[in-house]
């Protein structure tokens, strides 16, 4: 059941002939960082959309951070849209945190199931903006700096962040119609509009990493994603319906399932230049394969973005959830730690002070 609704998440692809690492060497940053104590604050309410609670688990280390503070990374988790919680990411972000010193900000958003069944993607990617601009408002009360942040996610989470990045100036106060697909935030700071929140560049950040991510949900519905041939309906207790309801499909309403995909709304650079994106996948995922993520890589390339790309052997789909996945073949203590290294050497390129 599984590897059927994976494999409806795949992108729009194009053959992979080699497997490509990043253009900047990788380091294994995680040993020779000190192991520090870390300080969790669970179930932070940051919003409570048609009563569904938003929270947030953040990662504090202890010690002197940068000077008066740590750069601070957000986490999306995955699981289709449909299932799954911030606790899937636990590991990965207390990883982070001990090895990496920063600030973690684990996030929950809505699932399509929630709201009795009702909950549109749109509102999920409304979810994850305003969940970025509460972090930006409140972090510095957790010890970290809300002028050095980044993003991740995994999956679907993947594909939240890089929302984030493609879609962020796109906000407008009247929410995503069918006139104009653009977002209102969940969260928005005191006194401050969606439109100015766009005008002063405010969901930016300063770093994404985009693991194993879902691009092309345009290609998903059409394959097969709104229907009961995507197992994770099932797994989450639902009945199978549109994304964005059942009387839209991508058939008659293409535009709208553009508007939530990542792999058409990237700008040119000589428009907008986005943050430093370090891209990856298992040479393995059947989920979200090279291929797909490749093509995302390939766009991001040709309209100019800094982006780099890595494809770890032999690993799977999930491989950064915490615990062990029988079905994929993945143990977050085996598969995660190389991989968190990495990441934890981008991070650090992008959000330390050089000397």
């Amino acid at each position: 059941m599984r590897r059927t609704l994976w494999t409806l998440l795949l992108c729009s692809a194009m053959p992979l002939t080699a497997a490509e690492s990043p253009g900047t060497p990788m380091t294994n940053a995680a040993s020779t960082a000190a192991e520090v104590t870390v300080e969790v604050h669970r179930d932070l309410r940051w919003a409570s959309p048609a009563g569904v609670s938003l929270t947030a688990d953040i990662f504090q280390p202890t010690g002197d951070g940068d000077g008066d503070s740590y750069p601070v990374v957000v986490i999306y988790h995955g699981g289709g849209w449909l299932v799954n919680d911030n606790s899937i990411m636990d590991a990965t972000a207390r990883y982070l945190a001990e090895q990496g010193e920063f600030v973690v900000a684990n996030m929950n958003y809505r699932l399509l199931v929630d709201n009795g069944n009702q909950t549109l993607m749109s509102e999920i990617i409304e979810d994850v903006f305003g969940g970025l601009l509460w972090v930006k408002d409140h972090i510095a009360d957790y010890g970290g700096d809300p002028a050095r942040i980044a993003i991740t996610g995994d999956s679907a989470g993947g594909h939240l962040a890089a929302m984030l990045l493609t879609a962020g100036r796109d906000l407008s106060s009247d929410g995503f119609t069918r006139a104009r697909q653009a977002f209102k935030p969940t969260y928005l700071p005191e006194g401050r509009t969606a439109e100015q929140v766009a005008a002063a560049d405010g969901l930016a950040v300063q770093a994404a990493v985009l693991s194993y991510g879902a691009f092309d949900l345009y290609s998903a519905a059409r394959g097969g994603f709104e229907t009961e041939a995507n197992g994770f309906w099932q797994w989450a207790g639902a009945k199978p319906r549109g994304i964005f309801c059942d009387k839209i499909s991508p058939e008659q309403d293409p535009d709208l399932y553009r508007a939530v995909s990542p792999l058409y709304r990237i700008p040119n650079a000589d428009e907008y230049r986005l943050p430093p994106v370090f891209a990856h996948v298992g040479s393995e995922d059947k989920t979200t394969p090279p291929e797909a993520v490749k093509a995302f890589v390939d766009k991001m390339r040709a309209a100019g973005q800094p982006i780099e790309y890595k494809v770890y052997q032999g690993k799977n789909h999930a491989f950064l959830d915490t615990g062990c996945n029988e079905f994929l073949g993945n143990c977050f203590e085996e598969d995660a730690p190389d991989t968190l290294d990495d990441m934890i050497a981008f991070f650090d390129r992008h959000l330390r002070a050089k000397g």
